[in-house]
């Protein structure tokens, strides 16, 4: 009540300052407000084109925020299916009739595939539902009609694309090092000395991301993070809706394959030793002469 008889008394103050400066307030009430709206152009080289930019930010964090619970969620099944094989005793029947790299390789593959497929299936319902959108409102006017015209001028496959490929690399990346832990420990809860360096990059990568690389994606701090294997799947996919230079990501892409690679190669020589330890209390002392054991 008390805030109304201030306002009230506030705009009788106002039209008081008016009068004493001889100003027809029936004149300046009659003057309607223009409403003025603002749509932000990109220039580059390839021209001139619709910024979007609240649609790109809006697929940036979410692209990003999916592969960053993504690699947690598939990875984690690989390090536990690990552990559940080797506390079972599993493992010492399935390793004479394969190579330690070849069952380690099979388990993340495989589940890397069930990861693509369900990734697959939510694309596909994704592109129906927004066709079926697109033809049940058929109002020019209509807020989701505009909504998805603003859509169509994205390059979704384009995003999916690149999409795919950053969850693919990136799982592959952190399933091995996940794998890596599993073979190192008998139990889940003995995992979480190696599990916390493994993850800190990822970590803080996702938090820049929903707070500040968003906001500057072309920054230094942006490209350097989309260049490292570690942090370029989360840091990535934030620039890739705002069109980041076609060397850079082909760039992200090579030190991916390259970090890839070099995880696969690092956590192969722990999983040969550690798979058929047990007993023992791992250390990173202990990982040390794993990787440098000579069979």
């Amino acid at each position: 009540m008390s805030e109304e008889i201030e306002k009230q008394m506030s705009d009788i103050a106002f039209s008081n300052n008016l009068i004493r400066h001889h100003i027809d307030t029936a004149l300046l009430k009659s003057i309607k407000r223009t409403n003025i709206s603002v749509s932000a152009i990109e220039i580059s080289d390839k021209g001139d084109k619709n910024a979007n930019i609240g649609a790109n930010i809006l697929i940036g964090i979410a692209c990003a925020i999916i592969i960053y619970i993504s690699l947690f969620i598939y990875g984690g099944q690989v390090m536990r299916g690990v552990i559940e094989e080797k506390t079972n005793r599993i493992i010492e029947v399935v390793i004479s009739s394969v190579k330690p790299f070849q069952l380690m390789l099979g388990k993340i593959i495989g589940v890397g595939l069930v990861g693509l497929t369900q990734f697959s299936a939510w694309i596909i319902l994704s592109i129906i539902s927004t066709k079926i959108a697109g033809h049940s409102f058929n109002s020019p006017t209509s807020p989701m009609v505009n909504a998805l015209a603003v859509l169509q001028t994205i390059p979704f496959g384009y995003i999916m694309g690149c999409f795919i490929f950053y969850f693919l690399s990136g799982y592959l990346l952190y399933a091995a090092l996940f794998a890596a832990v599993g073979s190192a420990v008998d139990s889940e809860t003995e995992t979480q000395q190696f599990m916390f360096p493994i993850t800190l990059p990822l970590l803080f990568t996702y938090f820049l991301a929903v707070s500040v690389l968003f906001r500057a994606p072309d920054s230094p701090l942006a490209v350097w993070l989309s260049m490292i294997p570690f942090t370029a799947p989360v840091a990535m996919m934030v620039r890739i809706p705002f069109d980041p230079p076609g060397w850079q990501v082909a760039v992200s892409m090579c030190m991916m394959v390259v970090g890839f690679l070099f995880t696969t190669y690092v956590a192969a020589r722990i999983y040969r030793v550690g798979v058929l330890m047990y007993g023992k209390k791992a250390s990173y002392k202990e990982l040390a002469k794993w990787f440098f054991y000579k069979e």
